[in-house]
C-alpha cells in the first residue's frame, strides 16, 4: 500500500492473494446478484471475495486472513463476505466479529486506507496507514499483530518477502496510473518487481509462489491486484499467477 496525497494518483493497493492452489474462483466481476453495483474476485467455495470494489465510492477492500483461535465451529461465518460488506457499508464496525476467525481488511479510500485487524478474541484494532509505503502481511500491520504465527519458519517467510520487497518499490520511481492505457504504460517499473522481480516460486523472499508444506497440498500465489485510488480515479489491473503475463483491465462500470 502505497499512500501519498499529493500525488495524481494518492493511493495504490498491491494486493498477492494466496491460497490452496486447489481452491476455486473466478476472475473480478459482478458476480453478486443481491450487489449489482460490487465488483471482485469470486471465492467458488464460499461464495465471497478477498477483494471487493465499489466503483461508485471509489473504495475497495482487501481481506487477509489472520492468526489467532477460530471462532465456534457451529457459528462460523465466511471472512469472504467481509470486503463486500466492509465497501457496501464504509466499514465492517457494525457487525458482531465473534463468528469470524481471525483477519486483517484492508479498507482503501481515495484519500487513505485503514486496517481492521480481528484476533478472534478481545476487540478489533484499527489503525490508519501512515504517508508513504505500508506493508500487511497475514501477520498484521507490518507483522506486528497482537496474534501472529507461532509458526518461525512462515514468520521469517513472511519477513523476507516485506524486506525484499520494500526496499525495491522504495528505491524504484512510484507510478501515476492514468485511467486509460495498458498495465505496462500504467505501473511502469513497479510491474515486473510485482509480478515477481525474477525471484523463483520457492525463494524465500517470493512474492509471487509456490510451496508444498507437506500435506500434501500445494500453497501458492493465484493472482495479482493492482489497484489506483484517488479523488476523480478508480483503475483496477489484474492478472493470474504465476506468470502474470496477461494483464486486464477490470471493469468498473
Amino acid at each position: 500500500m502505497s499512500i501519498e496525497p499529493e500525488s495524481a494518483a494518492p493511493v495504490l493497493l498491491l494486493s498477492v492473494r494466496d491460497e490452496y492452489l486447489g481452491r476455486a474462483w473466478r476472475p473480478p466481476g459482478p458476480h453478486w446478484p443481491g450487489r449489482p453495483g460490487l465488483v471482485g474476485g469470486l471465492d467458488l467455495a464460499a461464495g465471497g471475495t478477498w477483494l471487493a470494489v465499489d466503483p461508485a465510492t471509489r473504495t475497495a477492500a482487501c481481506l487477509l486472513n489472520g492468526f489467532g483461535p477460530l471462532a465456534p465451529a457451529e457459528a462460523r461465518l465466511s471472512r469472504g463476505e467481509l470486503p463486500l460488506t466492509a465497501v457496501e457499508h464504509g466499514g465492517i464496525g457494525h457487525l458482531d466479529l465473534a463468528p469470524y476467525d481471525p483477519f486483517h481488511l484492508v479498507v482503501v479510500r481515495p484519500d487513505g486506507a485503514r486496517v481492521t485487524s480481528w484476533g478472534g478474541s478481545g476487540r478489533a484494532q484499527e489503525r490508519e496507514l501512515p504517508v508513504g509505503l505500508s506493508v500487511v502481511l497475514n501477520d498484521g500491520l507490518e507483522g506486528r499483530a497482537a496474534n501472529r504465527t507461532t509458526s518461525e519458519r512462515v514468520r521469517a517467510l513472511m519477513a523476507a518477502r516485506a524486506e525484499h520487497f520494500r526496499a525495491r518499490l522504495t528505491a524504484t520511481a512510484r507510478p501515476r496510473p492514468g485511467p486509460g492505457g495498458p498495465a505496462r504504460e500504467a505501473w511502469g517499473a513497479w510491474l515486473p518487481i510485482v509480478t515477481g522481480d525474477g525471484l523463483a516460486l520457492d525463494a524465500d523472499a517470493a512474492l509471487v509462489q509456490r510451496r508444498d508444506f507437506g500435506d500434501g497440498r500445494i500453497w501458492g500465489s493465484s493472482s495479482i491486484s493492482l489497484l489506483a485510488l484517488g479523488p476523480d480515479l478508480l483503475r483496477y489491473d489484474f492478472a493470474a499467477a504465476p506468470g502474470a503475463d496477461a494483464w486486464q483491465r477490470v471493469a468498473l462500470g
